[in-house]
């Protein structure tokens, strides 16, 4: 009777977590899954770092922007600064650079699977130095999930043959990812979720402005109608809209389930990159994609631990 009655009180409580989160958890995998396949577009005239300083630049602003004009402070405790700033240079910088460089240097589609092994990194590092030992569940949709993943990278193995540091890359911004977000989960920050993304923005297009004039060509000029909308599109959809949604679902989530709720992206991605790039999509990928499926459902379906309701 105490058992049922346990129960019956998980399944209370975590029902508004679901109303939540899984609304985030559709917007996320829709903006960034179409996101993809226009990086390649995105970088035609204009340099990955000029590209990703824009981007970035304008997000951050316009959520700064929202943000104030819902009435809400933006100014961050001093003592969390630390935590912003390296969590963003872990997350959004790493990420940016490394995700974009991968999916230019190897199919859309498969540089997304690979950055989206984030869940797989996050799993292990938060078992390792936070203590958050994932339950059955959570096991059994990291195993399904991974599987998803694997199907795609054995079927991609060709491509990564061929260019081994669009490989690296796309892993490296996963593990990036997972860094950044584990180092806001061990030290939250006291700030609404749209300022907290808005600042993170900003901190991470400085070293991306950096990198633009470095690596820039110097010269000033006027891209074409398509980049320019592309890159907007980037700024206020992905970036901005896809950014504050993942922010918040951190903020609800425990790492490892936060991580869970993205797996769904990179099929969207393929998907995305079948129709803008005629990418495969075969078999191999719709038997990926059910696999990731199942997987997002047994996360999303285990009520939060008691430490994060």
């Amino acid at each position: 009777m105490t058992e049922n009655r346990r129960m019956q009180k998980d399944r209370q409580m975590a029902a508004p977590w679901k109303n939540k989160a899984i609304p985030l958890v559709f917007i996320l995998t829709l903006v960034w899954g179409t996101n993809w396949p226009l990086f390649a577009i995105a970088v035609r005239e204009v340099s990955v770092w000029t590209f990703r300083a824009v981007s970035l630049i304008g997000a951050g602003l316009t959520l700064l922007a929202f943000a104030r004009f819902r009435g809400e402070s933006l100014r961050i405790p001093r003592a969390h600064w630390g935590t912003v700033v390296s969590a963003s240079l872990a997350y959004l910088v790493v990420w940016n650079i490394a995700s974009t460089y991968s999916a230019i240097l190897i199919p859309s589609g498969q540089a997304a699977i690979l950055g989206f092994t984030m869940p797989l990194w996050a799993a292990l590092i938060a078992w390792a130095f936070l203590g958050q030992r994932p339950g059955r569940r959570v096991l059994m949709a990291l195993a399904i999930g991974g599987l998803g993943v694997a199907l795609l990278i054995v079927n991609g193995i060709d491509a990564y043959a061929k260019a081994p540091l669009g490989f690296g890359l796309g892993l490296l911004a996963g593990l990036g990812w997972a860094v950044g977000t584990l180092i806001l989960k061990r030290r939250p920050v006291p700030a609404p979720a749209l300022v907290l993304t808005g600042w993170q923005l900003l901190v991470a297009a400085l070293p991306m402005v950096a990198g633009a004039v470095a690596f820039g060509t110097g010269e000033w000029f006027m891209p074409s109608a398509t980049t320019i909308l592309v890159i907007a599109y980037i700024t206020f959809v992905p970036m901005a809209i896809g950014n504050a949604a993942w922010f918040s679902i951190v903020g609800m989530l425990p790492a490892n389930i936060a991580g869970l709720s993205s797996v769904m992206v990179p099929v969207v991605a393929m998907v995305a990159g079948a129709l803008v790039h005629q990418e495969p999509l075969g078999l191999v990928q719709w038997a990926s994609m059910l696999c990731c499926g199942i997987g997002l459902g047994l996360a999303l379906s285990q009520p939060p631990p008691a430490s994060n309701r």
